[in-house]
């Protein structure tokens, strides 16, 4: 894709960026390197992931997101990326490889398919996650 192509390209981005850190950093940066716009929704609970809450406030969170550099709209995201799309009509959906095969995903591929929108996994950076975070914070409390 030429440079051109590339700017006129929305992408899109979902994710709770609770205890924001490198990894979310990296994301962020290498999705707005394949489109000219970036949409980033940031989900009000970490339900969907089967957690119960989040550290810093949603507002907060939202609040980090939009002074990215890399983003130009930071939202509250639906609780489906599909429910997004009907919002924004993004033509790259961007997640992490850390979701590569889920079951979530492969619902998403499935409606994607005839809607000219490509899933785009990036490479999920290993050695920091809010996860890990949390259980190290939670280690040095408890000593």
């Amino acid at each position: 894709m030429d440079k051109t192509s590339a700017q006129a390209v929305v992408g899109y981005l979902s994710g709770t960026f609770d205890l924001f850190h490198i990894g979310h950093l990296n994301i962020i940066r290498r999705a707005k390197a394949q489109c000219g716009r970036l949409i980033v929704g940031v989900h009000e609970t970490p339900s969907f992931k089967g957690k119960a809450d989040t550290v810093i406030p949603f507002a907060e969170r939202l609040e980090i997101v939009r002074a990215c550099r890399y983003v130009d709209e930071a939202v509250t995201a639906s609780d489906e990326d599909t429910q997004d799309w009907e919002r924004f009509h993004f033509q790259k959906l961007f997640v992490g490889t850390d979701y590569l095969h889920s079951e979530r995903f492969a619902r998403y591929e499935a409606f994607f398919a005839d809607k000219g929108v490509e899933i785009v996994y990036l490479p999920y950076t290993q050695q920091t996650s809010s996860t890990r975070i949390r259980a190290l914070i939670d280690a040095r409390l408890t000593e």
